[in-house]
């Protein structure tokens, strides 16, 4: 049996990953910090270790034959933590001789990115994050050449799905759906990439089934969901069985209490993506796979409110009702 060492295995990613690895035969070892390690799927070998510490992150990871990277470090102190945790993890795969495997994301496109973006798509270093994203992968690429570890990068639009909180869909668009309210970041016509995190776990253990046959440097694109506002919308409706109201974010006002708040800062910086329509080509991925794995968007969207609990309960919407007539 195959072992995979997941990292960041309590977290949204890394949870919906582990998932996928068990269901497909493997030994999971799910790696998380502190009160964390506890809430790991069941199956999931729990293993205690702060990523930031070389000598436990290569302890943890011994006997891995893949170890996937899904740490997520805070959203406003990337600067401080992105590069560090890639050399550790790294040592790690080096000392475990190991494949590395990562999430990767469409910020190393820059503003210039746009639909149907492939793997051979000019990088762009127009925000920070960008930077730092491309300055981690040229670090495994030239492990890959130098130590010869090999990495792969799965790149992939915005999570949503699982049962792990803090995602675009339960922190903004579908966080009032109680309220029958549904919010939409960018334009209503514009082209927005999403992945589906059940469907991106699987593609995961797919690809690491045929790591073998790849280059010891390879990138693949995910396309997952690659939608508008209206499509998004009527697929939410869709889901829940009734008519949601639209409404838009007031980027303006975010952008104010970004000023006192880094982590809205940080967000308004990246908001661009909102603005541009964008998706990922995948064909590379599905000539090594085939079918990319894929969960039609309003099925998905059903299954996403039913694990974050963000609707209503019926009795309440029923107790509306009454309330409407009796007015």
């Amino acid at each position: 049996m195959q072992t995979v060492a997941i990292l960041g295995a309590a977290g949204r990613n890394g949870d919906a990953v582990a998932r996928a690895f068990l269901k497909a035969g493997w030994r999971v070892k799910g790696v998380a910090r502190g009160a964390k390690v506890r809430t790991l799927a069941p199956g999931i070998e729990p293993v205690e270790a702060d990523a930031y510490d070389r000598a436990a992150l290569t302890s943890a990871c011994a006997g891995a034959d893949v170890i996937v990277h899904t740490l997520n470090p805070a959203y406003d102190d990337w600067s401080n933590t992105v590069l560090p945790l890639a050399e550790n993890v790294l040592a790690a795969a080096e000392a475990a001789g190991a494949t590395v495997m990562i999430p990767g994301n469409v910020y190393n496109y820059g503003y210039g990115i746009r639909p149907d973006t492939d793997e051979n798509a000019s990088m762009s270093g127009d925000t920070e994050k960008a930077r730092l994203r491309i300055a981690m992968e040229a670090l495994y690429e030239r492990a890959a050449v130098e130590k010869g570890v090999r990495t792969i990068v799965i790149r992939a639009g915005d999570f949503f799905g699982g049962g792990r909180p803090e995602t675009w869909l339960d922190l903004m668009i579908l966080k009032d759906l109680k309220k029958d309210r549904f919010t939409w970041p960018g334009g209503w016509r514009t082209v927005h990439a999403f992945a589906y995190l059940p469907d991106l776990g699987e593609t995961f253990a797919r690809v690491a089934a045929k790591r073998e046959e790849l280059s010891p440097f390879t990138t693949l694109h995910f396309r997952g969901h690659a939608v508008t506002g209206n499509e998004f919308h009527a697929a939410a409706e869709k889901a829940v069985g009734r008519g949601l109201k639209r409404s838009t974010v007031l980027w303006t006002v975010i952008r104010i209490v970004g000023l006192f708040k880094p982590v809205l800062r940080e967000v308004v910086k990246m908001s661009y993506l909102w603005r541009v329509p964008h998706s990922l080509a995948n064909d590379r991925l599905e000539a090594l796979i085939g079918p990319e794995p894929h969960t039609r968007l309003d099925v998905a969207l059903t299954e996403a409110i039913a694990d974050m609990k963000l609707d209503r309960p019926a009795a309440a919407r029923k107790a509306d009702t009454r309330s409407a007539l009796a007015a």
